[in-house]
């Protein structure tokens, strides 16, 4: 049986008065990738600041367990450093700090200084570009570097569990491969990852597992072959093309099962 390393129940976040999620519930799986799927607006965002205790006094309900211990309310540098790490849209570098200090800042909770030598290492291997970036302004960086080097700073700190926050957005297609690339690498490593995209056929193709959210509500999940055959989230999510007759039908077998 799959252990859980992260399991979500019912949570519910505001802000100010206007509810963003609605009862939000999930589970993931030690060991996997799963991705969270949605329009712009929909609340994936917000379901990773809610877990990393990133809004204030959030979620107003509900309860988050991370390897089995209760996270919600604390403190996000205690969250980090119980082994969650986050990669943030926009990709949020320290703009005035060399490549060299950004990966320095990402491992500032470790006291192996052996260790996260060999995990600078590491990362460089897998962005080759960094190396030769090592002592060059993050704010110099062209997007996917600045993404890459988003990612790796995150990886510094020896995550159990990585939340990617639309990490292909804004790059090029053969960054876009490259960053996914990269994905099923890291999990191989024994890092649990949680990827929030808009671009849901390449997060489908890495992903075990996905949820699809609209208006704060989890509307379907299932495995991501599941969720690739499933008729509807080809038409809202992977851009196919439904013929009209067949389109009428779906929107309303869409409208009774997603209400």
């Amino acid at each position: 049986m799959s252990e859980n390393i992260l399991e979500v129940k019912n949570i519910e976040t505001y802000y100010d008065k206007v509810r963003a999620l609605h009862g939000v519930s999930f589970e993931i799986q030690k060991g996997s990738i799963t991705t969270i799927l949605g329009n712009n607006g929909a609340g994936k965002t917000t379901v990773l600041n809610t877990v990393l205790g990133l809004l204030d006094d959030q979620p107003d309900k509900g309860t988050i367990l991370f390897n089995g211990k209760r996270i919600d309310g604390k403190d996000t540098e205690k969250i980090v450093g119980m082994g969650i790490g986050y990669v943030p849209e926009g990709r949020e570098v320290f703009d005035e700090l060399t490549v060299k200090e950004n990966l320095q800042v990402g491992a500032f909770l470790r006291k192996d200084s052996k260790g996260v030598k060999s995990d600078m290492e590491k990362m460089y291997e897998y962005f080759p570009v960094l190396r030769d970036r090592a002592n060059q302004q993050a704010g110099t960086l062209s997007g996917g570097e600045q993404q890459m080097l988003a990612i790796s700073r995150a990886l510094m700190n020896r995550p159990k569990l990585l939340l990617m926050d639309e990490p292909s957005l804004g790059l090029s297609p053969a960054l876009v491969k490259m960053i996914f690339e990269i994905i099923p690498t890291i999990r191989d490593e024994g890092i649990t990852v949680v990827l929030v995209e808009q671009n849901a056929n390449m997060a489908l193709k890495v992903a075990d597992f996905g949820y699809i959210m609209e208006n704060g509500r989890f509307v379907t999940s299932g495995s991501s072959k599941n969720l690739r055959e499933d008729e509807d989230v080809k038409e809202f999510y992977l851009g196919i093309k439904l013929e009209e007759s067949v389109k009428g039908e779906q929107r309303y077998k869409r409208k009774r099962r997603w209400g």
